[in-house]
């Protein structure tokens, strides 16, 4: 055998069948051929291997030195090859130690992930999620260079190559401690104005377009204190008169903890829808496909 190229996978096949059962009737069977068929086939091996193989024995077929030495690696080649053909349509969660890294925001850790590590501890023990954002990476490229393998969130930069999935919409509130001045009192318009607000500059996620609304609607530029993320706000607003914009999520899922109250705006504003996004070269991907399903049983309203 000189030729990688001249290797008829299909003879390999039919070498592991006849070493391990030893009689042309029954490989026919299993391969769904005739006994002739079986027998030319066998004498194409032979040539290509360049060895007999197969010699006739009272009972069946016994294998020559050559073919006990090859049988081995040649069962580990066709399992490989099993492997990597069915790769894309197999994967076991409970058995899996694969990681995933997952494209959000802080505020979409303090929303998605205590539910989705919860999922995971219970059908999946093995699988690792890492996060990362998407102004420390290059998000788009790295999704399609197969370096991040999902994204949530409002990532408009997200289009041509990209699947996108709707989880839910974002709809905004107001939070502040619950001894506020404003937290049993009349909420309109000119309280809204008066009070001293922190402006969160996420520049990794939709939230800084909460700013492109406030404009539309008319309102001045908020914010006496700006941070780049959501992590301390409630932290903030816990100890001091500041009250926040922010969605109703993050609203909901720190209130009761930090001893807070949420306000509605007194402004109508249009609601945010946050997407599931991924690349179309994972679309068929067993894994990915996993993953983006425990994400819309969570959280797809």
């Amino acid at each position: 055998m000189s030729r990688l190229a001249e290797v008829d996978l299909n003879l390999l096949v039919l070498f592991r069948h006849m070493y391990n059962e030893r009689h042309t009737g029954r490989v026919a069977e299993m391969m769904g051929l005739t006994q002739p068929s079986v027998s030319h086939a066998i004498k194409r091996l032979r040539t290509m291997l360049g060895d007999e193989l197969f010699e006739k024995a009272s009972r069946g077929m016994r294998p020559t030195p050559y073919a006990e030495a090859i049988a081995g690696d040649v069962d580990e080649i066709l399992s490989a090859l099993e492997k990597t053909l069915s790769y894309r349509n197999s994967f076991n969660p409970w058995e899996s130690q694969r990681e995933f890294r997952v494209a959000m925001t802080d505020l979409g850790e303090i929303y998605l992930l205590p539910r989705l590590m919860n999922l995971l501890s219970k059908e999946a023990p093995g699988v690792r999620i890492t996060t990362v954002r998407d102004t420390a990476v290059p998000l788009k490229t790295e999704m399609e260079n197969g370096g991040v393998d999902l994204a949530i969130g409002l990532l408009p930069q997200l289009e041509a190559g990209f699947y996108q999935r709707r989880l839910f919409d974002q709809r905004y509130v107001c939070l502040m401690r619950k001894d506020h001045p404003l937290s049993n009192q009349p909420f309109d318009e000119a309280a809204f104005r008066e009070a001293q607000h922190i402006k969160v500059m996420a520049q990794d996620s939709g939230h800084k377009r909460i700013f492109e609304l406030f404009a539309k609607a008319g309102i001045a530029d908020q914010g006496q204190l700006c941070v780049p993320h959501f992590m301390a706000i409630p932290y903030i607003l816990s100890e001091t008169d500041f009250i926040v914009t922010v969605t109703e999520k993050l609203a909901l899922q720190t209130a009761q903890r930090f001893g807070l109250v949420i306000r509605p705006l007194p402004y109508d504003l249009p609601t945010i829808q946050i997407n599931l996004f991924w690349h179309s070269h994972v679309h068929q991907d067993a894994a990915n496909t996993w993953l983006r399903r425990c994400f819309m049983r969570l959280f797809t309203e």
